[in-house]
């Protein structure tokens, strides 16, 4: 990971034709009465105080190059990064302010997403599978699981992409309503941007076989978001960039579970404590992080214990190993 513009430099360890969807997109808007956003993502000053109407909806995001654009992600509260099998990524976007029409593609669900999401009341996970070792595992969890053979209505494949990367979710099928930000039982508060930080324009965090680089632009009033040094965009073009940055420094290990090529599945352990990097308002944050208990949210304090509060708007958290 590196900082430029005058912040400090640090190197980490290295751990490990695009179809737009846009009239599957517009049909599914105006049969949900869903209006675009405007790219920085829900608000949310008092989710702590609000009343949740039902679950949040979690769903498995690809991220290969042939997956790219997604949609759906600029309308997510959360987008939690995750390193799985041969050093790549994948994404977990959660929703709870509202729901955007469609999403995806939709990918399958990895152990590690059952510890990270206990902090959710009975969440709604929509994946498109599992290893047959863990499926389950994520029956006896405390969630709703909601791949295509248990909601097909829900799900459909875009003609124009290449399987397995064409599998798209309508988050109305599996939902009612959005929840509310009351939902939202990350443990994250938002308000007024900390004291002190460092300058730093430009962070950028590699896993073994993935990049992410993360640039602020004051006009966004974010962080725009570039993969693999390529500009991550929403299914319409508009460069994705969330109003806070979180890199969270994790034990990544090996678990018991393989892919289909032999390679290792990683366990991303997202329950104790370290260290991170908190960016929000053109600043980089040194902050602590701690979960007690899979239950529990995760918070994040200065190095005085003070609470550091988000960026109200969209948040990502990237999980990476520790140096």
């Amino acid at each position: 990971m590196r900082t430029t513009d005058g912040g400090r430099r640090a190197r980490r360890r290295r751990v490990p034709g695009a179809v737009a969807l846009l009239a599957a997109v517009a049909a599914a808007a105006l049969a949900s009465g869903c209006t675009a956003g405007h790219g920085r993502g829900p608000a949310h000053p008092s989710a702590e105080q609000s009343r949740p109407a039902g679950p949040v909806l979690a769903v498995k995001i690809d991220n290969v190059a042939p997956a790219r654009p997604q949609t759906g992600l600029d309308a997510a509260d959360v987008v939690y990064v995750e390193q799985v099998e041969g050093g790549l990524s994948r994404l977990m976007a959660v929703y709870a302010t509202r729901l955007p029409p469609v999403v995806g593609p939709v990918r399958s669900a990895r152990a590690s997403d059952l510890e990270l999401l206990r902090q959710f009341h009975r969440p709604v996970l929509a994946f498109s599978g599992a290893q047959s070792r863990l499926l389950p595992l994520i029956d006896a969890a405390p969630l709703t699981a909601a791949p295509p053979g248990r909601k097909p209505g829900a799900y459909f494949r875009d003609g124009g992409r290449a399987a397995p990367h064409n599998l798209y979710v309508r988050p109305h099928g599996l939902l009612p309503s959005a929840p509310g930000p009351g939902a939202l039982t990350t443990g994250f508060r938002y308000g007024p941007a900390p004291a002190g930080g460092r300058s730093g324009t430009t962070l950028e965090v590699r896993y073994p076989a993935a990049r992410f680089t993360f640039t602020w632009a004051p006009d966004r009033h974010g962080w725009r978001v570039a993969m693999d040094g390529t500009p991550a965009v929403t299914a319409g073009g508009a460069q994705l960039a969330p109003a806070t940055v979180v890199v969270q420094h994790v034990r990544v290990r090996s678990s018991q579970l393989h892919d289909v090529l032999g390679n290792p599945t990683p366990y991303t352990e997202t329950v104790g404590s370290g260290t991170a990097e908190v960016l929000r308002d053109g600043r980089v944050h040194d902050v602590t992080w701690t979960r007690a208990r899979a239950q529990d949210g995760t918070r994040f304090a200065a190095a005085d214990g003070t609470p550091v509060d988000f960026a109200p708007g969209q948040v990502w958290v990237v999980l990476t190993d520790r140096p």
